[in-house]
């Protein structure tokens, strides 16, 4: 079967293309490169069968690098640091963002032969900024948004309290050719929640498993409730009284209002910030004094009322320690007095009562012997019934 010319020539371009692929793909190769911003990159181009010809490295804007080893490019981030007929090795500093693209190994023989190196350059987010809209009271609904301003490929944004995950609203926006990350969550809060910590945690593949964390204290107004707290047991003449009024408020007062009800506090109190100190106390500082503190969203006040009690007598003896011991032991001999009494009364009265018994069934016996003796001569007047009337017969003839 004839062959015509043009399908000749067609069959012998075919052939001379795929010849020419072939021969590139193993005259010169080229690998891809992933570096974190500010690292370093190597950039290899490995030759085969070299025989001298002219090898030259360029930039993804197309600029010449090196011709042959030579700089041609003023640059000095970019170094050769090994030229042979196997590798071509260049070593760029301090990789930018701008740096990324192909960057072209080309082998200039009979015909131009070239293989690009993509760099790819991964941009680490910053510690993640916390931004809050506005000022919140309690009961109302805070709301927080996360950021990371900038990475390459995008960030993943987490909020955590207490290690739990709150799930938020993630956005985006491109800029050049990074990436701003936020991500946006809104809490119902109330006083409890006032300085309580949420995080916000960064995750990128730049990171090799590391995470970027910032913390945020919540920060909830509310009004304030007061606490006056005092010393315990009883106050005596000559004491010293400290009173310290604790405020839980946001914000807290800017200052704090001592007085007692009906009066003016003593001459010699003393206060400083939220303590009220009275020395040497007298029955005269008896009272009811009031602690009070307010802000913008309200006010509260607490009360305390002191008695001042006269000083226990003192028992003198040459002891030195005697009185002491004598005050001490007072209120047992008290009890010890009040008791004996008691026993006392108890034996009185079982002394009575069998006093009384006794008497009682003395008389008793009394009366049944003296029934019995009047029976006797009732019975003997009887039996000489009749003897007495006939005497008193005779006697009367």
């Amino acid at each position: 079967m004839a062959v015509s010319l043009t399908d000749f020539l067609v069959f012998l371009g075919i052939f001379l293309f795929t010849l020419h692929g072939k021969v590139s793909s193993q005259a010169v190769q080229a690998e891809n490169v992933t570096v974190t911003e500010g690292g370093q990159a190597e950039i290899n181009c490995k030759l085969q069968s070299y025989d001298g010809s002219i090898v030259v490295i360029q930039n993804p804007h197309r600029q010449t690098l090196f011709f042959n080893g030579t700089r041609a490019l003023k640059d000095e981030r970019f170094q050769m640091v090994q030229f042979t007929p196997r590798l071509v090795k260049i070593v760029l500093s301090n990789v930018r963002v701008e740096d990324e693209g192909g960057y072209f190994c080309q082998l200039y023989t009979d015909a131009t032969l070239h293989q690009v190196a993509t760099l790819t350059v991964l941009v680490p987010p910053a510690e993640p900024e916390v931004e809050v809209k506005e000022q919140v009271v309690e009961a109302g609904v805070m709301e927080l948004t996360c950021i990371a301003p900038r990475s390459k490929p995008p960030a993943t944004l987490r909020w955590y309290r207490d290690r739990r995950e709150i799930p938020g609203v993630t956005s985006q926006q491109d800029n050049d050719k990074t990436v701003s990350v936020s991500n946006t969550i809104r809490l119902a809060v109330s006083r409890r929640d006032d300085r309580a910590l949420v995080t916000c945690e960064a995750t990128h593949p730049a990171l090799r498993g590391q995470r970027k964390i910032t913390q945020h204290a919540l920060n909830v107004h509310y009004a304030p409730t007061v606490k006056i707290q005092h010393p315990p047991g009883v106050m005596r003449e000559g004491d010293s009284l400290s009173l310290d009024c604790i405020i839980s408020a946001n914000p807290l007062p800017s200052t704090v209002l001592w007085s007692r009800l009906n009066d003016s506090l003593p001459e010699r109190t003393e206060t400083q910030g939220t303590l009220l100190t009275i020395p040497r106390l007298s029955a005269l500082d008896n009272g009811t004094y009031v602690c009070e503190g307010h802000n913008q969203y309200g006010r509260a006040a607490d009360e305390y009322t002191l008695v001042v009690y006269d000083i226990p007598p003192v028992i003198e003896s040459k002891d030195p320690g005697a009185s002491v011991e004598a005050q001490r032991y007072v209120p047992y001999s008290i009890i010890g007095g009040v008791l004996a009494m008691l026993v006392f009364g108890v034996i009185c009265v079982l002394i009575v009562t069998i006093w009384c018994s006794v008497r009682q069934k003395g008389s008793y016996l009394t009366h049944e012997a003296s029934g019995l003796d009047e029976h006797g001569e009732v019975q003997e007047a009887f039996l000489n019934g009749s003897e007495t009337r006939e005497g008193k017969k005779e006697y009367l003839l």
